[in-house]
Parts: C-alpha cells; sequence; structure tokens
C-alpha cells in the first residue's frame, strides 16, 4: 500500500477528537454525500478552519487569516452552543455555518487554496470519505463496496455511542473500549480488502500531500464575549476581549449545587497559583435554585465559601446560555487568543478522576504557546 493512502486512515482523526468535534459538529456531511450514507459522514470543516496548523497547510496570509477571524466572531456564536440541539437542528445550524466558511473561501483565497482544504477535509473524515458521493465516482467505488464500508461505520459508530454515555469509574468502561477499538480497527481495516488496486491509486491522486490532523490542537470556537450583566464580584466588569494574553479558566456554578462545592478548593487554589502565571480564574454563577437569583445571596455565599476570584452573577442565564452549557459545574480553557481549548463537566475529582490534574497540564501548555 502507498504509504500516503495508509496515513489517512492510520491517523484515526475521528478517534482522537471524537468528542471535541461532536462539538465542532458531527452532524452528517450531506455537501458530496450520497443521501443513504449522509448520516455516517461527519462535518469537520468548522474545526480544521480554526487550527493554526491548517491555515499553515493552505498558505493563508496573514491578512486572510485576520478576515477569517472576523468571520469566526460571526459565526462561532452559534457554533459553539449547537452541540445541545436536538439533532436535524444541530445539522441545519451546522449545514449553515459550513456554507458560510466555504463561502468565505470562494471569495477570499485561491483556487489552490479550495482545493487543499478540500483534501484535508477528505483526511480529517478518513475512512468515511468513502462514502461521499463526490469520492465514489471520483475513485470508481462500486456500491456494494460503499454498503460494506457503511455497515462497519455503523458498527463503529453504535460502539461509540455505547461508550460515550459512560462516566469516569464506570467498569464497563474497559469492555466497551475494547469494543470500540476492535469496530474501529476492522472499519479501518477493510479500506485494503475491499479497494482495488486502481481504486487507491486514484485515492492517491485527489488526496495530495500527506497531512495528519490528529494533532491539530486548536479545533474549537473562539469563547463567547461576557453579555453584560448588573453584578459581578470580586472585580469590575469584565470583557473577554480585555483578557486576551491570558489564559482564562472559566466555570460556571451554582452556590446551592454540592457538586460545585466539590470543586470550590480547587478553583481557589487555581486563583491563588496561577494568577502570577498569567492566569485568570472566572466564576458564573447561573441560578438553579429560586435563592441563587438574588444577587445579595450571591454575594454572602461567595464571601462564605471565599470565593475571591472575578465571579459574573448570571441572574438571566445569558451567558450560560451563550455557552450552550448544560451542567453545573462545567470548567471551560480559553486560551491566550480567545479560543477554547479544553473542557470538564462535572467533579473535577469524581470517583477518582484527576480532571483538575489534566486541566492545569493544559493550562501550563497554553501559558508556553505565544499570544
Amino acid at each position: 500500500m502507498n504509504p500516503k493512502f495508509a496515513n489517512v486512515f492510520v491517523c484515526g482523526f475521528v478517534t482522537v477528537l471524537s468528542v471535541g468535534l461532536s462539538v465542532a459538529g458531527l452532524a452528517s456531511n450531506s455537501e458530496g454525500s450520497d443521501n443513504t450514507y449522509a448520516s455516517l459522514v461527519p462535518h469537520y470543516l468548522l474545526g480544521l478552519v480554526h487550527a493554526p496548523e491548517v491555515q499553515g497547510e493552505l498558505k493563508l496570509t496573514n491578512e486572510q487569516v485576520q478576515k477569517l477571524e472576523l468571520l469566526f466572531r460571526e459565526i462561532d456564536a452559534k457554533w459553539f452552543p449547537a452541540r445541545l440541539l436536538p439533532s436535524s437542528e444541530q445539522q441545519a445550524t451546522i449545514n449553515k455555518l459550513e456554507q458560510e466558511v466555504r463561502n468565505w473561501f470562494k471569495v477570499n483565497t485561491s483556487t489552490e487554496q479550495q482545493e487543499r482544504l478540500l483534501q484535508l477535509e477528505y483526511y480529517a473524515q478518513s475512512s468515511r470519505m468513502l462514502l461521499r458521493n463526490d469520492v465514489r465516482k471520483q475513485i470508481g467505488l462500486e456500491l456494494s463496496q460503499q454498503s460494506q464500508l457503511a455497515t462497519l461505520a455503523r458498527e463503529t459508530d453504535d460502539a461509540q455511542q455505547k461508550l460515550s454515555r459512560t462516566q469516569f469509574g464506570d467498569p464497563a468502561i474497559n469492555e466497551l473500549q475494547i469494543k470500540f477499538d476492535a469496530a474501529y480497527k476492522a472499519e479501518q481495516g477493510a479500506l485494503t480488502k475491499l479497494l482495488t488496486v486502481e481504486q487507491r491509486q486514484k485515492l492517491n491522486q485527489i488526496l495530495g500531500p500527506s497531512f495528519d490532523p490528529s494533532n491539530l490542537k486548536r479545533i474549537y470556537a473562539m469563547a463567547p464575549e461576557f453579555d453584560k450583566v448588573e453584578n459581578w464580584i470580586n472585580t469590575e466588569p469584565l470583557e473577554m476581549k480585555d483578557l486576551r494574553g491570558k489564559v482564562v479558566m472559566l466555570h460556571f456554578y451554582a452556590f446551592e449545587c454540592h457538586n460545585c462545592h466539590a470543586n470550590f478548593a480547587i478553583y481557589q487554589r487555581w486563583h491563588k497559583d496561577l494568577t502570577d502565571k498569567g492566569v485568570i480564574v472566572v466564576g458564573i454563577q447561573t441560578p438553579e435554585t429560586d435563592r441563587e437569583r438574588s444577587p445579595e445571596a450571591v454575594r454572602a455565599a461567595a464571601t462564605d465559601r471565599g470565593l475571591r476570584f472575578p465571579i459574573l452573577v448570571d441572574l438571566e442565564s445569558a451567558n450560560w446560555k451563550a455557552w450552550g452549557n448544560s451542567m453545573w459545574p462545567t470548567v471551560y480553557v480559553v486560551d491566550k487568543k480567545g479560543y477554547i481549548r479544553h473542557w470538564w463537566q462535572g467533579e473535577l475529582n469524581w470517583n477518582g478522576a484527576t480532571a483538575d490534574k489534566t486541566i492545569e497540564q493544559v493550562v501550563e501548555d497554553l501559558l508556553a504557546e505565544k499570544s
């Protein structure tokens, strides 16, 4: 097998970024797909164009990148919260946003850059690109071959969904992980058996130079700007744009939420130990109970718990909605350029989890990145 052909499937973009790019939009890719298999072809375009490595691969100029970031400010406010929409609404939203990106590239980039972006999509979609109608036609894939690949893809998706429904510490995780790995391996391995030599040669031609998307680090949206509120605690009102150059550790909590209490000591440690390193911890108190709708009660609870970091009192849940948040507590990490890079839902040390240490490593890496 040609090494280039092997690389696109070995890189395993779908496994490395399966959780992240479900946020980036794992709705079906209807463009270029046969309707029969549209639900099996993932959307990765939005995540790809956010990655500096992709922008470099496309040879975008500084001016092009700056213009692209203006587009992000418009579309990301819809993209990130879309992860919580019902499937049909999510698909419609992602399709619309992807079309806006494609339209931008048609106007602002060269034909060569547009063609390379399509190739990078192929690499990201890995074996699933063969379920696209345009790829099937280009390499002469038989419908029977595509059907066999689709069956294996469904088995992989089923195994992945079962695994994603588990929580940290679930004894079933190991067995489910083994089943997922086996299904994924079977899906990838089928390619060497199902494709003819001629089909592989044609595939290599349309892929272009090898590209490994599994190492992309920045694949999420720009963080939403803070919605203006009447009450901030421990600070004057903040704006996300003014925090550029700092790493932001932002968390949603409710002061009567028991699970949130379990994280408070960690937030306080972060505020104490990381502030001087260029990190800012921001709490967003979004009410769950009637008592939490009182600014005075929120302030009193923060004082009682010794919470000294900046706190936004989100009485109308506007910031909760802007982030598409769904759980108390949830922690997000935003890099120095204002992009979401990591998040964790629930208690950081639930059932022996060490999410606090994982997040601290993410923060350390982000601090080392150039502004």
